[in-house]
């Protein structure tokens, strides 16, 4: 019988950044990304949403231990951070100094498991996932196990983002040349195909003609790790992740936290979830109303809205703040 409980606490991290703030922008001038970087305006904008992220953890995640946010000595003006659950970390208190500064979101998050007080069980969150409705620890991690959805998916060249493609690539090489594919199923083949994921299980069925991995399935929502997980995946790969760590913007070569997530699938260090956990939208004139929609009637308990550079910001900007102030009118403790 599965114990529903957890033993240990469960923290939030969360990586933000002010791409207006002068101090921070002067820094980024005085570094010139490769040729086959990505310094894209959508890397780092913010969409004056955070607010509505606390105001999801107050309302809907009450449950949280502390919140790390790591920033590059920053925090919004707003903020009040002398609430005693936040955590305010700076890039040089987990990452080496000789590596700094950085832009890159991948090398960013490839070390946060250095980060000091961080709970053995956490959950990792961009600044564009939120939490919209109630939920309770287990929706994370269960029997001190964490949560997620397995697929199977083919890696597809994207012509509107190449590096991340290669990225994708990197990550599923270095978890075949730790996993025997055919084994896995064999050892737990509950855990890859199970009821909880739906359509996505032909995913899967259709890959199971290849020998090896051939890509994994990223719902791009609040991901749980297991930091031993990730030390260990870190101290069997570390040439890797310093690779990672030497590029200042987004490379071809990086790998990603997509890469702990895929030990956690692969050894079947989880339990399966539904996959109506959560959902993700790219942010476009397309996407817009369903959106709104999504928002304000909390389809899912998380969603994800990815900046897409698709040149109407400011409307969709304020379309979008006016649909998280319907479900959270009110300001949390976490604000002045």
């Amino acid at each position: 019988m599965i114990n529903k409980t957890n033993n240990e606490k469960i923290d939030f991290v969360v990586l933000w950044v002010n791409d207006n703030d002068p101090k921070w922008l002067k820094k980024k001038a005085e570094y010139s990304p490769a040729l086959d970087s990505d310094n894209g305006n959508s890397r780092y904008r913010d969409w004056d949403l955070f607010k509505y992220w606390f105001r999801g953890i107050e309302r809907n995640a009450p449950w949280v231990n502390n919140i790390f946010l790591v920033t590059d000595h920053q925090a919004p003006d707003w903020l009040n951070t002398n609430h005693p659950k936040i955590k305010l970390i700076n890039h040089e208190d987990y990452i080496d100094k000789k590596y700094l500064p950085l832009f890159n979101s991948s090398a960013i998050e490839c070390t946060l498991c250095n980060i000091n007080g961080l709970s053995n069980k956490f959950v990792l969150f961009n600044d564009d996932m939120f939490i919209i409705n109630k939920t309770k620890s287990r929706d994370f991690f269960l029997n001190n196990l964490p949560r997620d959805e397995f697929a199977e998916c083919p890696v597809r060249p994207n012509a509107g983002d190449t590096i991340f493609s290669h990225i994708l690539i990197n990550n599923t090489e270095i978890v075949n040349s730790h996993f025997n594919k055919k084994k896995n199923y064999i050892k737990q083949p509950f855990k890859y195909l199970n009821i909880k994921y739906g359509r996505n299980n032909l995913r899967t069925l259709s890959s199971l003609l290849y020998k090896e991995y051939i890509g994994f399935h990223n719902p791009h929502i609040p991901q749980a790790f297991d930091k031993k997980t990730w030390q260990n995946v870190y101290e069997k790969n570390k040439p890797v992740f310093e690779l990672t760590l030497n590029n200042r913007f987004r490379s071809k070569t990086d790998i990603t936290q997509y890469l702990i997530r895929y030990f956690q699938l692969a050894s079947g260090n989880f339990i399966p979830r539904s996959s109506g956990f959560g959902r993700y939208f790219d942010i476009n004139e397309k996407n817009i109303k369903k959106i709104i929609k999504h928002i304000v009637k909390r389809k899912t308990k998380t969603v994800c809205l990815n900046d897409n550079d698709d040149g109407n910001v400011e409307n969709h900007k304020i379309a979008i703040n006016e649909a998280f102030l319907k479900i959270f009118p009110e300001k949390s403790s976490f604000e002045k």
